[in-house]
């Protein structure tokens, strides 16, 4: 059973299904950067303010996570993070340094240096893949990409987290 929370942003604690977060396609629909996947705005849904979380959700031969890397880089709107990818269902092959690693539900990919040119796609439909990032030594930020995300009329900012 899950349990709702009138505010998942102020509750002390909340479980709210994945299809009932904010996709980043639907509050920028014209944001070149989307991938096949749909794109949860975990973060931002809970007012997680430690690190770094969403999903995306797509299927086979869809594009999950974008060719790219998370040096700090005011130009490509990244920060310096650390990336935890958890695949939590169906089925992907990371690109990772020019690496392919097979990613079946259950694996978790890590890239800890930033630089590294990191991508996924889809081999299976209903694939999940969580990602989890975050600044080694520094307090969270909100990303420089999720600040250019939200138009100034949304009510919930990034200046609020």
């Amino acid at each position: 059973m899950v349990s709702h929370m009138n505010d998942p942003r102020s509750a002390p604690f909340a479980a709210t299904p994945l299809t009932e977060i904010a996709k980043a396609q639907d509050l920028n629909p014209d944001d070149p950067t989307h991938t096949d996947g749909l794109f949860f705005l975990i973060r931002r849904h809970f007012d997680i303010r430690s690190f770094g979380v969403n999903a995306i959700t797509g299927n086979g031969g869809g594009e999950m996570v974008e060719p790219h890397h998370e040096r700090d880089d005011e130009s490509n709107l990244t920060d310096g993070h650390e990336e935890l990818f958890a695949v939590m269902s169906g089925h992907a092959v990371f690109t990772v340094d020019g690496e392919e690693l097979d990613a079946p539900a259950g694996t978790l990919v890590f890239v800890r240096d930033p630089a590294v040119i990191r991508s996924a796609v889809a081999t299976a439909d209903d694939t999940t893949i969580l990602a989890i990032g975050g600044r080694p030594g520094a307090p969270f930020e909100v990303s420089r990409w999720e600040r250019t995300l939200y138009p100034v009329t949304d009510p919930v900012t990034p200046d609020e987290g």
